[in-house]
């Protein structure tokens, strides 16, 4: 039995941007309900990287309150999509991946989605499984059904026209292609970030195209990061990954601006509407303070990927090192066969660093210190001893064996 639709819709609703168009949601709902027949509900993904942070699980979290809610949630890995390369958002074009690739990332991709969906209620599909069949003639059809201005309609192809810069004529695939996706697996509903909205619409296009009932897009805000300027991803150096250390997901949570600790909260959690309202309260408000809210943040973040306790015990380290300038429990160790090396590159080479140059740069700002003492000279000759301890920025350290 499925609960009443207007408390399906409260649910749906939350955290969300736009549901296109809501009134047909409802329709779908009461369908549903009068049936006792689940919708599809489609979450398309291009494992372009295989590495899944809390930005992620915003959409995540949506296909698992559908879920929740007793409908299907399909899974569509755009092994066949991903060799194209999603151009939302970019300026320029993606680098190609092999079949190989999306295929190696997809599973990582299904391993870490598990943290939030429950799998064994998850289909689970690769768009090659269809795509891959499709012969000249047939695709030449279904290129027929959509205008070359519809597709340049997207602002990504259009500034990208403005300012002369080049657009491969496969890119202009991809949204037909993505659209396809909801054409073959009979989508109800399509879920996607704001960014995804074209894409998404363009599998409404698809659908009415063919003579299937539309699908409802529901688009999702993106989540910026702890910098709280950028949009959260690992290559800006901003992300929290789903599958990071209980210490590092709580240390970063505690390191994002106060004005995101409710976005995350609402985005990021599985908190109910009345603890979101008192959050929001007690911030608007200052009726408690927000490092102590930030507190709460990263501690159900933590619990939501790992467990309760494991989220106490990621509180009470964070104290230690940074409240009561303790060491870590767990510091990595290396091992080192010389006795002296300059300080540059003993952080490139036990990789507290990526290069000289971002040694330097740590070392100018402050950020590097050797068992407790800040290091200032970017020339000096580290003495190397049994058991020290380096530590980089605020939460990377690194125990010297001999």
């Amino acid at each position: 039995m499925f609960a009443e639709v207007k408390e399906q819709l409260e649910i749906i609703r939350k955290g969300t941007v736009e549901i296109i168009p809501e009134e047909e949601l409802v329709k779908k709902l009461e369908i549903s309900k009068k049936k006792n027949k689940p919708l599809n509900i489609k979450l398309g993904c291009d494992p372009s990287r295989p590495d899944l942070h809390i930005g992620h699980s915003v959409v995540l979290n949506k296909l698992r309150q559908f879920q929740d809610l007793g409908h299907n949630a399909i899974l569509i890995v755009g092994d066949y999509t991903a060799m194209i390369g999603d151009p939302s958002g970019k300026k320029k074009t993606r680098p190609q991946l092999s079949l190989e690739e999306t295929k190696e990332y997809g599973e990582t991709y299904f391993l870490q989605a598990g943290k939030i969906l429950d799998l064994k209620k998850t289909k689970i599909l690769y768009n090659s499984e269809w795509l891959s069949k499709i012969e000249l003639r047939e695709l030449i059809g279904i290129l027929s059904k959509f205008t070359v201005q519809r597709i340049l309609e997207r602002d990504d192809f259009t500034n990208r026209l403005k300012e002369q810069t080049e657009i491969s004529l496969h890119e202009l695939l991809y949204p037909v292609m993505q659209g396809y996706d909801s054409y073959a697996i009979n989508s109800d509903v399509e879920l996607g970030g704001t960014d995804q909205k074209f894409n998404n619409l363009v599998g409404r296009d698809m659908q009415k195209k063919f003579g299937m009932e539309q699908q409802v897009v529901i688009t999702l805000p993106l989540l910026e990061g702890t910098d709280g300027i950028e949009k959260m991803s690992k290559s800006l150096d901003n992300a929290i990954g789903i599958t990071e250390e209980p210490k590092n997901i709580f240390g970063k949570t505690m390191s994002i601006p106060d004005t995101l600790i409710y976005r995350y909260f609402e985005l990021c959690t599985k908190l109910s509407k009345e603890e979101l309202q008192k959050i929001k309260s007690d911030l608007e408000g200052g009726i408690e303070n927000p490092g102590k809210i930030k507190r709460k943040l990263g501690h159900e973040l933590v619990k939501m990927y790992y467990d309760s306790e494991t989220a106490y015990k990621a509180e009470e380290e964070f104290d230690n090192v940074f409240k009561k300038g303790k060491n870590p429990e767990d510091i990595p160790e290396i091992t080192l066969r010389v006795d002296k090396m300059k300080i540059t590159e003993l952080l490139t080479h036990t990789k507290m660093t990526d290069s000289n140059s971002n040694s330097r740069r740590m070392i100018e700002q402050g950020g590097v210190s050797i068992n407790g003492k800040k290091v200032t000279d970017v020339n000096l000759l580290i003495d190397i001893s049994n058991g020290m301890i380096i530590k980089v920025g605020k939460r990377k350290f690194v125990k010297i064996l001999k």
